[in-house]
């Protein structure tokens, strides 16, 4: 992953590719989580194959690319016509294409700013929690991480509780995996960056948008301690 979902740590793709090239061995990136915020310059990350999702940087639900390099071969995943030069058969969907490409666009030349915006957003958001929460930490690199990615681990109360009253006060949030929503299990993540599974249980995950403004900021810094507070003393 060029940038994981659940923790919003950014990877070295390009170390990994550059040793993965060096042996002559074939290297995928799923790109996806990283796509609005994060250069795509194949060369540069040493991949042979990337993937977006069209809904990351919001472009159509439903449509997604698939970037081969020129010499990799793939074999078909659905046969039966010469679409997509043999690899997938089936009409194309041409307006959700469209619409993808444009959506990329747009959110390739405001890249820099809108980054920039959301890391200052970020940044505040982070800072406020840890001053007015107890017990609450930080996962993943505090500075390598998509700008607009806040991940915690808030000790003490299991995140479903707190998704619940999140939501009943306004305010979308998510523990965790969004391919694992509902899940009664620790996230495997967290597990493997060592953390028990009661805390790994706590998990909570913040993202910031296009739409996000300091008015959003301001009232999950107002209202999400207060939540934290009553479950941790019910």
């Amino acid at each position: 992953m060029l940038a994981n979902n659940e923790v919003g740590t950014v990877e070295p793709v390009a170390e990994i590719g550059a040793i993965a090239r060096r042996h002559g061995v074939p290297f995928h990136t799923d790109a996806v989580q990283g796509a609005a915020s994060l250069p795509l310059d194949v060369e540069a990350l040493n991949v042979d194959l990337l993937a977006l999702s069209a809904h990351k940087f919001h472009g159509p639900k439903g449509v997604g690319l698939l970037y081969v390099r020129k010499g990799v071969r793939l074999g078909p995943v659905q046969t039966g016509g010469s679409q997509e030069k043999g690899r997938r058969s089936g009409t194309e969907n041409i307006p959700y294409i469209v619409g993808m490409a444009r959506a990329l666009e747009l959110a390739s030349a405001g890249r820099e700013a809108e980054s920039a915006r959301l890391l200052a957003l970020r940044e505040r958001l982070l800072d406020g929690l840890l001053e007015r929460i107890p017990d609450v930490e930080l996962t993943g690199h505090r500075h390598e991480r998509l700008p607009g990615h806040l991940s915690l681990i808030i000790r003490g109360l299991e995140a479903q509780n707190l998704l619940i009253a999140l939501d009943l006060a306004g305010i979308a949030a998510s523990s965790g995996s969004a391919c694992a929503s509902g899940a009664p299990t620790p996230s495997g993540v967290l597990r493997a960056m060592g953390y028990a599974p009661d805390e790994a249980l706590g998990a909570l995950r913040l993202t910031l948008g296009r739409l996000t403004t300091e008015t959003d900021v301001d009232v999950v810094l107002d209202k999400l301690p207060d939540i934290v507070r009553r479950i941790r003393a019910s």
